[in-house]
C-alpha cells in the first residue's frame, strides 16, 4: 500500500499522507515519495493546485516516526534532518504550484512543519497543533525552528518550542499560523473554493508570486530585487498579454498558463 493517496481533478492534485493506523506519521519512506509526488504535481500543466491531507479523522500528520531514529547518532541525526529538508519540506515550499495543507486533526512536529512549509493552511476546528520536539530531548529539524518564527512571530516560536504544548485551531488562527477555520465535514470543500479563486488568475504570475516572497526569506537574496525581476518576467508572458487585453476588451481573461 502506497504511503501517499494521488487523485487528480479539476486541476487540483488531492495528496493524502496513508499512514492512519501511525497517525500518518513522517518516516523517512513517507517523506521521500511526498517530495517526488509533489515535484510531479508541480511538473504537470494541467495541475494548478495542490491540496494536502492526511487520512481518517484524527491527524494530519501527528509527527515524525521516532521508532525510525530513536537510536541515531549525532551525524545520522544530521543527515535525517538534511535529507528530510531537501526530499520534501524546501520542495513543497518552493512548488511554484500553490499548495494548500488540509489540516484535519493533529499537526505536531513534523506534521506542522509540513503544513508550514506549504503555502496556505486551512485548519478544521478540532485541529490541535505543536512542536514538542524539545520533550523527547531534540529540537525542531524540518524547518521549524525559522518557518514558525516566520509566521507566528519569533516571540510565539519560542513560546511554544521551549513549552513543547499544543494550540488549538482557534489559537492557530489568532496568531496567524492557519488562515481559515472550519468544521472537519466542510474542509475539504472550504480547502476547493479557495483553489477555485486561486486558479481564475494567471498560474504564471502565482508561481512568481511564489518565488518572489520566499527570497524574502532565504539569506543572501534581497525580497525586493527578487519582486523587481519577476514582476518585469511576466511582461513577456503569454498570460499578461492575455491577462491585459482581457481588461481593456472588458472581457475575463482565459489564461494559456505560459
Amino acid at each position: 500500500m502506497s504511503n501517499i493517496l494521488q487523485e487528480t481533478k479539476n486541476n487540483i492534485l488531492y495528496l493524502t499522507v496513508n499512514r492512519p493506523d501511525k497517525l500518518n506519521a513522517l518516516n523517512r519512506e513517507t517523506i521521500a515519495e511526498l517530495g517526488e509526488a509533489i515535484k510531479k504535481g508541480d511538473q504537470d500543466p494541467e495541475v494548478k493546485v495542490m491540496i494536502l491531507t492526511g487520512a481518517g479523522d484524527k491527524a494530519f500528520v501527528a509527527g515524525a516516526d521516532i521508532s525510525e531514529f530513536y537510536q541515531y547518532s549525532v551525524d545520522e541525526g544530521k543527515d535525517l534532518a538534511k535529507s528530510g529538508q531537501e526530499k520534501l519540506f524546501n520542495v513543497a515550499e518552493k512548488s511554484s504550484t500553490p499548495i494548500i495543507a488540509a489540516i484535519n486533526g493533529f499537526a505536531l512536529g513534523g506534521g506542522l512543519e509540513l503544513a508550514m512549509a506549504c503555502h496556505i493552511r486551512i485548519a478544521s476546528e478540532n485541529a490541535r497543533m505543536g512542536l514538542p520536539e524539545v520533550s523527547l530531548g531534540v529540537i525542531p529539524g524540518y524547518g521549524g525552528t525559522q518557518r514558525l518564527a516566520q509566521i507566528a512571530g519569533k516571540g510565539k516560536a519560542f513560546e511554544m518550542i521551549f513549552t513543547a504544548g499544543m494550540v488549538s485551531a482557534e489559537q492557530a488562527l489568532e496568531i496567524g499560523l492557519v488562515n481559515q477555520l472550519t468544521t472537519q465535514v466542510e474542509l475539504i470543500s472550504t480547502c476547493e473554493s479557495l483553489a477555485m479563486k486561486i486558479m481564475k488568475n494567471s498560474s504564471v504570475a502565482v508561481g512568481a508570486a511564489i518565488k518572489a516572497i520566499n527570497a524574502g526569506y532565504e539569506d543572501g537574496k534581497n525580497g525586493f530585487e527578487a519582486e523587481i525581476e519577476a514582476f518585469g518576467e511576466s511582461f513577456g508572458s503569454e498570460d499578461f498579454k492575455e491577462g491585459t487585453t482581457a481588461f481593456v476588451e472588458k472581457r475575463k481573461p482565459d489564461f494559456p498558463g505560459k
